[in-house]
């Protein structure tokens, strides 16, 4: 048994090994969330071999009993493995996440006895009842939720969007395909799910390369590669800086500083667009790179910008260049939204008596 098991989900333990052991060498998630992933390794694992033993009493149609209990899991499984991706992916979400899942396996739990949801006739096989499709719907509201969580949380670029995509078609699958292929299908659901978690987790991991660990923003090097890539799609830029971060980190250290650049961070990509991207270039330095935006949508852009940041304590200065074709190269588009940031910068001290900074 254990032979027919391995050589049935050989594929599936390796992936789930080598998923375990990135998680334990990487610096970039929190401890939390590296535990958190690890209990859904642990739990598709399970339920890998409590799909593997149902479909052996079922070839041997023996142990009616164990055999309702095992279906009960594996109806149950979707929902709650979903619920986790979510409580795992989005820090917000707390247990009652879980209440919708719960409530499911409560129904599949009663079903072993009045065959509500599934049962098994006398000639040994499945048949639903009046809930069984329920299960399927339960997993495909947990599946269109993460959907739009995952796109709500993303930057809205092809980057982030075909991860998601990719990650969201497995799931997807993993609710119709049982009902083009049939119940042979489930000996492959714990597979695609651990596959899907994988490869998620490595396009995560890339992702958090590229954003700066403090703000959230995309990092310098995101940049240099993003405006390389291309160019002639950039009609705009715009340059952002903070006002007297110095004497934040002077007065009140550099915890409040910290702070007080992930507030304007957070502003910041509130205003953004479609086809705007925020990137950190310096210490309190940002710039937006705007691909086949008008005019007035940057002005607006800028607009919503100042908006933001005046509910705050804080402030910075903006500039902006704008090339109506696409045929300013980066470098000068950069240099004139700079100039007109410091410009804004040494009003900013002037008005209130200080030393303007110089431009190095």
């Amino acid at each position: 048994m254990i032979k027919d098991y391995l050589i049935q989900n050989w594929v599936l333990i390796l992936v789930l090994f080598a998923f375990a052991i990135s998680l334990k060498m990487t610096v970039f998630l929190e401890k939390k969330t590296i535990r958190r992933m690890l209990v859904m390794i642990l739990a598709v694992f399970l339920l890998s071999i409590a799909v593997f033993t149902e479909f052996r009493l079922a070839d041997s149609g023996t142990y009616r009993g164990v055999r309702l209990t095992l279906m009960a899991i594996r109806y149950s499984s979707t929902p709650f493995l979903l619920a986790m991706v979510i409580f795992t992916l989005v820090k917000r979400f707390r247990w009652f996440i879980f209440i919708p899942a719960i409530a499911m396996t409560a129904v599949d739990i009663v079903s072993i006895f009045n065959g509500v949801v599934f049962s098994i006739d006398a000639s040994n096989e499945l048949v639903r009842g009046p809930l069984g499709y329920f299960p399927y719907v339960m997993a495909g509201f947990y599946c269109v939720f993460l959907i739009y969580i995952l796109y709500a949380r993303s930057n809205k670029t092809a980057a982030e969007m075909v991860p998601i995509a990719f990650f969201c078609f497995t799931f997807l699958s993993d609710l119709i395909l049982p009902f083009v292929i049939g119940r042979d299908f489930s000996r492959f659901f714990c597979a695609t799910v651990s596959i899907a978690l994988f490869v998620y987790y490595v396009f995560s991991i890339l992702q958090l390369t590229k954003k700066d660990a403090l703000t959230g923003a995309l990092n310098r090097q995101a940049y240099y590669a993003d405006v390389a890539d291309e160019p002639e799609e950039i009609t705009a830029l715009v340059s952002l800086d903070m006002n007297g971060l110095k004497i934040i980190n002077d007065t009140e250290g550099h915890a409040a500083g910290d702070e007080a650049l992930t507030v304007l961070a957070v502003c910041f990509t509130r205003a953004l667009g479609r086809k705007q991207s925020l990137y950190r270039v310096g210490g309190d330095e940002f710039v937006i790179v705007c691909r086949r935006v008008t005019h007035l949508e940057v002005a607006q852009l800028v607009e919503r910008i100042e908006k933001n940041v005046a509910d705050t304590k804080y402030s910075c200065s903006i500039g902006y260049s704008y090339s109506i074709d696409g045929t300013k190269p980066i470098d000068t588009l950069l240099k004139e939204s700079d100039n007109m940031m410091y410009e804004e910068k040494a009003r900013y001290h002037r008005a209130r008596d200080f030393e303007p900074k110089k431009k190095k």
